[in-house]
């Protein structure tokens, strides 16, 4: 049976247990969950004293209280267990990031490649940027190809979480691990002020 007070102890989200419960009266819940009923707060106390249990508020907000007869200590450890173990089995997704030239060198591209790879074989999402410089934003073609290429790569460890845009300068591609979704299709986005044409281009153009 859990201690009954805690003074000193500071202020916190648990609930109220034995003689900190100050009401008259409370609606008790047996161990089981069986309604007991309303019962004045000595007698529910005592209860729980001769069952060697704890007697815990668990709708202070009711009128009366509703409180519970339950070992306290034993129900504080198994849902700390259970925080534990759901915290376990969530995987923490974490945003990478890879930068890329629109004329990378063939080398520079395997290494970008198996970096990409590796994030997301490691449960991580990769935000692609293509960065352009001086006459190369006129080309935005250009970085559309290299992240459609880069996107089939890696196709069997990601997917096109987020289509290619183009952002200012640069052009990004949001990549995600594959789970149970499908690879979507890259569909170009060059933003406002490029042609439309440029769209059939970036499949028919070659360096």
């Amino acid at each position: 049976m859990t201690s009954p007070s805690n003074r000193g102890a500071p202020a916190s989200t648990e609930p109220r247990i034995n003689d900190r419960i100050r009401v008259p009266e409370v609606r008790l819940v047996g161990p089981n969950g069986e309604q007991v009923g309303i019962v004045r707060i000595e007698d529910a106390l005592r209860l729980a004293q001769e069952a060697d249990l704890d007697l815990v508020e668990v709708a202070a907000q009711a009128r009366p209280p509703v409180c519970k007869l339950m070992d306290y200590g034993k129900f504080k450890y198994e849902s700390a267990q259970k925080a534990r173990e759901s915290r376990r089995n969530q995987q923490l997704t974490v945003i990478k990031e890879q930068k890329l030239r629109p004329k990378i060198d063939p080398h520079d591209y395997l290494t970008k490649k198996g970096h990409v790879a590796r994030f997301l074989s490691g449960g991580n999402k990769v935000k692609v940027t293509i960065m352009f410089r001086g006459r190369e934003q006129s080309r935005p073609e250009l970085g559309y190809r290299l992240l459609q290429k880069l996107a089939e790569d890696v196709a069997e460890l990601g997917f096109v979480e987020s289509n290619p845009k183009q952002d200012g300068r640069n052009m990004i591609m949001v990549l995600a691990p594959h789970k149970t979704t499908k690879t979507r299709p890259l569909k170009p986005d060059y933003g406002d002020g490029v042609d439309a044409a440029t769209e059939e281009d970036a499949g028919t153009a070659h360096e």
